[in-house]
C-alpha cells in the first residue's frame, strides 16, 4: 500500500505552495492557520486561475495513470482500499436509544398496569 500513488493536489493546492513563501514575506508573523486563510482569500479574490487549473489537470492525469499502472500490476489487493470509510455504522446506532425509549415506555405502561392490578 506504500506503493500506492498520491491523489494529485488540487488547483488551490499548487496555487499556495507556489505562493506561501510570498504570503509569508508580506504578512511576517502569521501563524501555519492564518498563512492558509490569507491565502485562501487571495485565491478567491483571483480572477485568472486557468495557470493553476491546467496544472492540477496534468497532475490528474498523470494521477490516474499512475493508478491504473498500480492496479495493473496488483495493488490495492491488500484489502485496504475504501474499507475505513465503511464508518456509516455510527448512523445506525442512532435509532437504538429510539428503541430503547419505546421499551422503557412499555416498562412504564407494565408498571401502571400492576399498579391497577393491586388495587
Amino acid at each position: 500500500m506504500t506503493d500506492k500513488p498520491k491523489r494529485p493536489m488540487s488547483a488551490y493546492m499548487i496555487w499556495l505552495n507556489s505562493a506561501r513563501e510570498q504570503i509569508k514575506s508580506e504578512h511576517p508573523g502569521l501563524k501555519v492557520t492564518e498563512i492558509a486563510k490569507k491565502g485562501g482569500e487571495i485565491w478567491r479574490s483571483m480572477k485568472d486561475k486557468s495557470v493553476w487549473e491546467e496544472k492540477a489537470a496534468k497532475a490528474k492525469e498523470q494521477y490516474t495513470k499512475d493508478l491504473e499502472s498500480y492496479n495493473a500490476n496488483g495493488g490495492g489487493g491488500e484489502g485496504g482500499g475504501k474499507k475505513p470509510q465503511k464508518r456509516g455504522k455510527k448512523g445506525k446506532k442512532a435509532p437504538a436509544p429510539a428503541k430503547k425509549k419505546k421499551e422503557e415506555s412499555d416498562d412504564e405502561d407494565g408498571a401502571e398496569e400492576e399498579e391497577e392490578e393491586s388495587e
